[in-house]
């Protein structure tokens, strides 16, 4: 069972596994460095919280989307090591990890003190209107793999 992101013990325990980072933290797999992870794991927050920044996938590839990736990303199972991500997700140029953590930190706190009445059937950019529990599922289960990824 995945563990409830909008609990503020929950919260508390993602952040304290962020907080055992360093700039110099090296990934057990995979190709970013910890800075480009962080800003990988804001993506999942800004596609919500800063919605304007993105283009809205068409009908057509939202069909698709909806049809290969909504139930991997919102379903129970974990995702694999060196899964292949959104381009959206790509995180290439170079990030200041101080900064990505702060962010990060910010807007699992806005999550959490949001609630997850907020998210109740709320409208995902690519994946049309999910649950709060698909919205726990998509926001914990990501971080969860990322912070993995780090060892911590």
């Amino acid at each position: 069972m995945i563990k409830n992101i909008f609990s503020p013990d929950v919260t508390a325990e993602l952040i304290g596994r962020i907080d055992t980072l360093n700039q110099n933290s090296q990934p057990l797999w995979g190709k970013m460095n910890v800075a480009q992870m962080l800003a990988h794991c804001c993506v999942s927050y800004e596609l919500i919280y800063e919605m304007e920044k993105f283009e809205k996938p068409g009908k057509f590839m939202k069909f698709i989307i909806k049809l290969l990736a909504k139930p991997q990303v919102v379903g129970e199972k974990p995702y694999p090591k060196n899964g292949r991500t959104a381009p959206v997700f790509l995180i290439t140029d170079v990030r200041e990890f101080e900064i990505e953590k702060d962010r990060l930190i910010a807007y699992l706190n806005k999550t959490q003190q949001l609630g997850e009445s907020y998210f109740d059937w709320r409208e995902s950019l690519s994946f049309g209107k999910l649950s709060i529990q698909e919205w726990n599922n998509l926001f914990y289960k990501h971080l969860d793999h990322h912070l993995r990824q780090f060892g911590v």
